[in-house]
């Protein structure tokens, strides 16, 4: 199989639409431990996100084909700390996007520390941040929320 090369850019309007059909994915949302937002509160979401300057927005796409998008990542505050989070459509899982997406975004923000989340039950993305120098803080169990089921969570941090 080819490895298919990406790049990132900043989330534009336009992108929308794509990310959230990629939200509503049931397997995605299964992994992530996450509940998919209607498509009202996912409008509302990226209305603040484009305002906010401590965000730093980007869609993954294919260098082929820009129009291609294959998920999101994404810097963000959380608790008073710098986060990084992304999401990878579930046609292109296993295909190396999310770590080259990562690779390539930590060169692109360079805040450090930077702390990541995810379910224990989600081992690939568990593998993802460790393998880019990410060091596991340990468990706990997160709560259910309007976006997230309760699940185990892994805390992540980049020093």
């Amino acid at each position: 199989m080819a490895v298919l090369e990406i790049h990132l850019r900043p989330v534009e309007p336009r992108d929308i639409p794509t990310l959230f059909e990629q939200q509503c994915d049931p397997d995605s949302n299964q992994l992530a431990g996450t509940k998919p937002r209607t498509r009202e509160v996912f409008q509302a979401t990226w209305d603040r996100i484009f305002t906010d300057p401590t965000v730093i927005p980007r869609v993954i796409i294919g260098a082929d084909n820009p129009d291609l998008i294959l998920g999101a990542i994404s810097c963000f505050q959380h608790e008073g700390r710098d986060n990084v989070g992304y999401m990878i459509a579930r046609s292109h899982w296993g295909k190396g996007i999310a770590s080259r997406a990562l690779a390539l975004f930590l060169k692109e923000v360079p805040r450090r520390p930077l702390h990541a989340t995810t379910s224990r039950a989600n081992a690939p993305s568990m593998h993802i941040l460790q393998k880019y120098g990410f060091r596991l803080t340990g468990y706990e169990m997160g709560q259910e929320t309007d976006r997230y089921i309760a699940r185990e969570i892994a805390r992540f941090v980049l020093e």
